[in-house]
């Protein structure tokens, strides 16, 4: 479980980030102001300037495998809409915890592609397996042992950064499969000007390095953020769509406890599979 003081720490880092990006949205919209105003003697252009508000994405987890959040931006709660989802299939996650990262059986070599069956529709990812070896093996394992199906995606960000957060059997964004993974493919060429763009998937972690484990995230528009969270996946076309669809239906007010912003849409995997192809 995270501690206290790992939450005030994540909280101060959110609240920090928040701040950066007011700042350089304020600088960037006075540039453009004050353009206008010196091309036209005479004139004053009168109007508001009006500051974004972000989030930061935040992994919660073990003590040290916050699998979902750390980076998981903390969304500003959207209007209420229709759920476009189904009911879950029936069933509950599995309370798993293992003491070591499993050890490595997939072919790194070869091609594999996970498959999240979502109440809202499947979404389809292909791996980045010679990337990010032991990322791709980790899930693996954990589709493989069931760990993710009935869990439900806990967190949808909506201003800032875009990201759907899921891979927590607690639902909390406190949960974990009690080992950590490294950091892997920080320098993939998807990720350019501090942008992880939209179909990325990636993992979440405390903020620290090495300390990703099973919670993790799919972009839906691209979103600014530093590399630090390990790039493992893109989603299909088709997933893209069902992205577009979850986001469109908001995300409910910030939990008090946990800070979680979580989608309108009922959002559970029903089953999750890696394949290899």
């Amino acid at each position: 479980m995270v501690s206290q003081e790992q939450r005030r720490r994540q909280l101060a880092r959110e609240k920090f980030l928040r701040q950066q990006q007011r700042r350089t949205s304020a600088r960037r919209k006075a540039r453009v102001r004050n353009s206008a105003i010196a091309s036209v003697l005479g004139v004053v252009v009168i109007g508001s300037v009006a500051l974004w508000t972000t989030g930061v994405l935040k992994n919660s987890g073990d003590d040290k495998a916050k699998a979902g959040a750390d980076i998981t931006p903390s969304a500003s709660p959207t209007s209420k809409a229709p759920d476009p989802c189904t009911k879950p299939a029936a069933g509950s996650a599995k309370k798993l915890s293992w003491k070591k990262e499993p050890a490595m059986t997939i072919d790194t070599s070869a091609k594999y592609t996970m498959k999240l069956a979502t109440t809202c529709g499947d979404i389809d990812v292909a791996l980045k397996t010679a990337a990010a070896p032991h990322t791709v093996n980790s899930f693996d394992f954990l589709a493989g042992k069931g760990y993710f199906d009935h869990t439900k995606c806990h967190r949808l960000t909506t201003t800032g950064i875009y990201v759907l957060q899921c891979g927590d059997p607690q639902g909390t964004g406190m949960g974990g499969p009690g080992y950590t993974l490294p950091d892997e493919n920080l320098k993939d060429t998807s990720l350019k000007a501090n942008t992880y763009p939209a179909g990325t998937v990636a993992m979440a972690n405390t903020g620290q390095k090495h300390t990703g484990g099973s919670q993790f995230f799919l972009v839906y528009k691209d979103s600014p953020l530093p590399p630090q969270y390990t790039p493992f996946g893109t989603v299909s076309d088709a997933g893209m769509k069902v992205l577009q669809k979850i986001a469109a239906a908001g995300a409910q007010p910030a939990d008090p406890t946990t800070q979680n912003t979580a989608p309108n849409a009922t959002v559970v995997i029903n089953k999750a599979t890696v394949t290899k192809s």
